[in-house]
């Protein structure tokens, strides 16, 4: 374990992807403030780690500005700074063909993967700018659909391919602030959301396959070598992927 003693705040931590950043972050001794909708899973992590008074669970709704605020002033008062931000949190819609999905459907996709991304950037921005010695690091998660789409996803692949842009504007705007963007875009971890992968989803030629899933762990490893880089250096954009998934190629 490190003993660096430096603090990451990450969103949707109480499942999946950010668990897996939440538990790889405290064993390698970073303090962690959990965000999230509900506050069981958010113990619930904390709990499996060990990580005692080095973890806070702040129960937190990223489509709320208000609420994105109180999370990054919690951080502040409980660790006295943030050196890190894993952008995370972020949900699906339906599978329907698009003249199905209903507005309520779009807009909840939109708050949560866009907006909310946008509100705990510009939070994390606002502390990293006033904090001694100042600066710190954002990983924003994209996805293997801030590249390319799967059938019946078009909010969802919207949105990451917003999050780019997020990215991109975001590490541009923080060079003079030493604050450090990047983005992770992973494919098939095995988490609960992508079981349904196992099953066998529709593919671009209206087949039905079962594509392979790899440990989400292997998230947790790749994120924890971007949030450990030195503030001279930056990975903009990192693809972590089951090696045999159908993303490069036809089909």
């Amino acid at each position: 374990m490190s003993s660096h003693n430096k603090v990451a705040v990450v969103t949707g931590a109480g499942s999946g992807v950010g668990k897996a950043a939440a538990l790889a972050l405290l064993n390698d001794g970073w303090r962690v403030v959990l965000a999230g909708r509900r506050p069981e899973p958010l113990q619930q992590v904390i709990t499996e780690s060990g990580a005692g008074a080095a973890a806070l669970a702040v129960p937190t709704d990223v489509a709320d500005p208000a609420s994105v605020r109180a999370l990054f002033d919690a951080a502040v008062q409980a660790f006295g700074r943030v050196d890190l931000l894993f952008n995370n949190a972020g949900v699906g819609a339906p599978g329907v063909p698009l003249d199905e999905l209903s507005i309520e459907q779009w807009k909840s996709v939109v708050d949560i993967n866009l907006n909310g991304m946008f509100y705990c950037i510009q939070q994390a921005f606002r502390v990293m700018k006033a904090q001694s010695p100042k600066g710190g690091r954002i990983i924003n998660n994209g996805s293997i659909s801030a590249h390319a789409p799967r059938p019946f996803s078009i909010a969802y692949t919207a949105t990451k391919h917003a999050v780019t842009g997020l990215t991109k504007t975001a590490s541009l705007d923080g060079r003079v602030h030493d604050i450090a963007v990047g983005q992770i875009d992973i494919g098939n971890a095995a988490t609960e959301l992508a079981a349904r992968m196992a099953k066998g989803v529709p593919q671009a030629n209206g087949e039905i396959a079962i594509e392979p899933l790899m440990d989400v762990a292997i998230v947790g490893q790749s994120l924890l070598y971007m949030a450990n880089l030195p503030p001279e250096a930056n990975v903009l954009f990192h693809t972590v992927m089951a090696t045999k998934m159908p993303f490069v190629g036809r089909g």
